[in-house]
């Protein structure tokens, strides 16, 4: 089977050129292979890159930050200069790494707010964590959990919930319980595709990332949430957390349109599980999870419509008659399933340690496969990365994490004979 990096799927040429002109291309040759040229490009849906030579796979090595707790599915760092490390356990703790040990102590434990994790597989829990700008001055944070409905009713599975807490002023590794305060909460129709990255952009506002709602083919809603402005499931959004409970910033793209939610940045998402803000050029990839047949890499803009659930990276879905494709955002890169099942985001490496990683995007796989993006023009091209000491054979890629240097770590889980086992490494030269 040929590469998925290679593969384009292009139209019958008999499809677009009559019987005199396929006569004319076979008779010259080198005509033919000119007009077979600009034929993909033509055929190529708007935006859609045509696919360089495949780059070679980048090595790096694995080094163990700690493998002390199950399910670490996000990562923070407070750039206040401590160099620690604190991760999210999807079961309802924050931990943190110190010099090199884990504390403990968790830093945070909202585990008794939450529904009640599956132990073999949920995507609910606590799912997203990120410092405030000013965390020095004012000891802020905020975190995205799963949170059960007080009366359940039919159509109705979980809330997601925003809150902030400060950190003790007696202890600065771990929050004050009583200080938790709600942003918002959110009706969740379905257990999963709920999202749940946090991170502040360069503009100082924090971005939330929520998916469609759940189930399959986002069939809530007549036009499918990813494409309703009326609802924040299938949405990023944006906020100005110094407000009670929050500010809509004046500039956001929907704010003065009818009927829109005017916290929204950017539509059109099936669930962006994890995204992140390149700190060289401020630019926002994502990671956005597809249904059956491809997963998706974007750069999300202001304003900008993602395609879900009329596109499913390049391909359509399913589209409504007479819809224009052409105001729609392609990726920045697409691969099938024969290559993977879940796409885990990633980052754009701007630290010192490993070269060879320079300003490539790096991200990965639930099914633990591991790959770049090498950027060349205005296109990327995907490579494999690799590990010279891969622990598992079943590794799991739940979430990456970026330090205060820009170093990259991979948050994993494995199943083993003794039920699941997380991990968490940092990337480091081979």
């Amino acid at each position: 089977m040929p590469s998925i990096k290679s593969m384009r799927i292009i139209p019958p040429i008999d499809y677009f050129y009559p019987a005199k002109i396929l006569h004319s291309m076979k008779r010259y040759r080198f005509i033919g292979l000119i007009l077979l040229s600009a034929l993909n490009t033509l055929t190529s849906r708007a935006g859609e890159p045509t696919t360089p030579a495949e780059p070679p796979a980048r090595t790096v090595k694995l080094e163990l930050v700690t493998d002390q707790f199950i399910s670490p599915v996000n990562m923070a760092v407070p750039h206040d200069g401590s160099g620690r490390l604190f991760f999210c356990q999807k079961e309802g703790k924050v931990w943190v790494v110190q010099n090199g040990k884990l504390l403990p102590q968790p830093f945070a434990d909202v585990s008794a707010e939450m529904v009640k994790i599956n132990a073999a597989y949920d995507e609910r829990g606590l799912l997203g964590m990120a410092f405030h700008p000013q965390f020095k001055k004012n000891h802020k944070l905020y975190l995205y959990y799963s949170a059960p409905v007080p009366n359940p009713v039919k159509g109705l599975n979980h809330k997601s919930k925003l809150v902030e807490f400060t950190v003790s002023a007696s202890n600065p590794n771990a929050v004050d319980p009583n200080s938790e305060r709600i942003l918002f909460e959110l009706d969740q129709p379905e257990s999963n595709h709920n999202g749940g990255q946090l991170a502040f952009g360069p503009d100082g506002y924090l971005y939330v990332g929520l998916g469609d709602g759940g189930g399959g083919g986002d069939k809530h809603g007549t036009i499918g949430n990813g494409q309703d402005l009326g609802t924040w499931l299938g949405k990023i959004l944006r906020i100005d957390v110094n407000g009670k409970p929050y500010k809509v910033p004046a500039d956001n793209p929907f704010v003065k349109t009818t009927g829109a939610k005017p916290e929204i940045w950017a539509y059109g998402l099936r669930n962006p599980w994890r995204f992140s803000f390149d700190r060289g050029t401020g630019k926002l990839f994502a990671g956005d999870v597809g249904q059956n047949l491809y997963e998706e890499v974007d750069i999300i803009s202001k304003g900008g419509n993602y395609g879900w659930r009329i596109m499913e990276g390049f391909h359509d879905f399913n589209v409504p008659p007479g819809t224009n494709k052409l105001k729609l955002i392609p990726p920045i890169h697409e691969y099938n399933h024969d290559l993977g099942i879940s796409i885990t985001g990633g980052y754009v490496y701007r630290g010192n340690a490993i070269p060879s990683l320079k300003g490539l995007y790096v991200f990965g796989d639930y099914n633990g496969k591991a790959f770049v993006l090498v950027p060349n023009g205005s296109q990327w091209t995907r490579a494999d990365l690799k590990f010279t000491n891969t622990p598992e054979d079943n590794l799991q890629i739940l979430s990456w994490g970026e330090d205060e240097k820009g170093e990259l770590y991979m948050l994993t889980s494995a199943s083993t004979r003794n039920g699941f086992k997380g991990a968490i490494y940092k990337l480091v030269k081979n």
